[in-house]
């Protein structure tokens, strides 16, 4: 039975290979001082760059720059570029990249006017924004996060070996987003299939959670159907515009808020993949993938008739003559040769995790209550053993 909740996504999309001729009209409604954020540069190779200073310059901008975002955006780059957009006073940040660049963006426009120490007042005491907030929007390069049309922001702290996301209210969601589906063909091919993990994983987050009959898991299973068909397409045509298309959209839907509604979700998984993270600096998409199945098998117990339903209406298992345990057991065994198959990391020893390590990422991980199983720290050991 749904609860009550209320929705409310302020986030305004540009879709399309001509997406990003809209965002000369988005720049008029704010100030003249822009700060650019980015990556490692892979936007100027790509010539992208030289197209969004030419906007921005006819749209009588002045502009500040903050490039080299790093993957797994740190709390020491998050006071650099606080700093910088205090010391210019910035009017508006416009993050260029994939979900790090635009979780980093979200982060310095709520740390420029922070009088606290901003990793402590927002990701160590998850305190509520109480001072003035600088507006974002994002060009989308790489997909997975879903972080162009919500408030998630993921900082990690190398010192203090932990990674943790603070999810912002509607103030802080970018104002608009340009998605461009052919923007994304340039990213590497390991990059791409960890972003197409990033996406399963955060819907099956949510979909893992509650016994009621609820709409949102029809249309989480949909989405699933689609991303498991679009990206079997697109590992071997990278090109492929509708697949990428697709897979941007269900990207987008998979984490705005919307099917979360009703759901009390789990996070589990991330909460593992990202201590994994804080102490690999791994690809997320990858830890993700590499601790999904011993974590799944361990609580299928405790969530079985969601675990069997997954295994029917996603892939596609024959019920027929079989108990209720196999044919869960065979729908996340399909779920693995799936992974396989489009090249997923399945092991954290991979990433760079080695034994020595599991007591302190056990450690680091946030427990969380929404799933079907609130786990022990020697339960993580135990998955993160098997995912070794």
């Amino acid at each position: 039975m749904l609860g009550n909740f209320t929705y409310c996504n302020p986030t305004k999309l540009y879709f399309g290979d001509k997406a990003l001729d809209n965002l000369k009209t988005e720049l008029a409604k704010y100030g003249k001082k822009v700060l650019l954020t980015y990556g490692g540069g892979s936007i100027k190779k790509t010539g992208l760059y030289d197209q969004i200073i030419a906007i921005l310059n006819e749209a009588g901008k002045e502009i500040i720059e903050l490039p080299g975002v790093m993957p797994n955006p740190t709390s020491d780059k998050l006071i650099e570029g606080a700093d910088l957009a205090r010391k210019h006073e910035v009017d508006f940040i416009l993050a260029v990249g994939g979900g790090s660049v635009i979780d980093y963006a979200k982060a310095v426009s709520v740390s420029a006017w922070c009088n606290d120490n901003p990793w402590e007042k927002y990701f160590l005491r998850m305190e509520d924004v109480d001072n003035k907030i600088i507006p974002i929007g994002c060009i989308l390069t790489m997909v997975g996060t879903g972080s162009e049309m919500n408030g998630g922001s993921v900082i990690t702290n190398h010192e203090q070996k932990l990674k943790i996301g603070h999810v912002f209210g509607e103030n802080v969601f970018p104002k608009f987003a340009i998605l461009n589906p052919v923007l994304t063909y340039t990213i590497p091919q390991y990059q791409m299939i960890a972003g197409f993990y990033d996406i399963m994983s955060h819907i099956l987050e949510q979909y893992f959670s509650g016994t009621d009959d609820n709409t949102s898991d029809y249309l989480m299973e949909g989405l699933l159907k689609s991303l498991i068909h679009s990206s079997r397409i697109a590992v071997k045509d990278p090109q492929n515009y509708e697949a990428r298309s697709n897979i941007m959209w269900i990207a987008t839907w998979a984490l705005n808020t919307l099917v979360a509604k009703g759901k009390s979700t789990d996070w589990e998984v991330h909460m593992i993949g990202q201590a994994v993270g804080a102490y690999t600096d791994a690809t997320h998409g990858m830890t993700l993938s590499a601790v999904s199945l011993p974590y799944y098998r361990h609580i299928m117990p405790y969530g079985l008739a969601k675990f069997k339903r997954y295994a029917v209406n996603v892939w596609d298992v024959n019920p027929d003559g079989k108990s209720d345990e196999q044919i869960a057991e065979e729908g996340l065994k399909r779920m693995e040769e799936y992974m396989r198959e489009i090249g997923l990391v399945m092991s954290i020893k991979e990433l760079g995790a080695t034994e020595d390590m599991i007591e302190g990422i056990a450690d680091a991980t946030f427990i969380l209550t929404g799933g079907y199983k609130t786990l022990s720290k020697p339960e993580i050991i135990d998955i993160l053993k098997q995912s070794m």
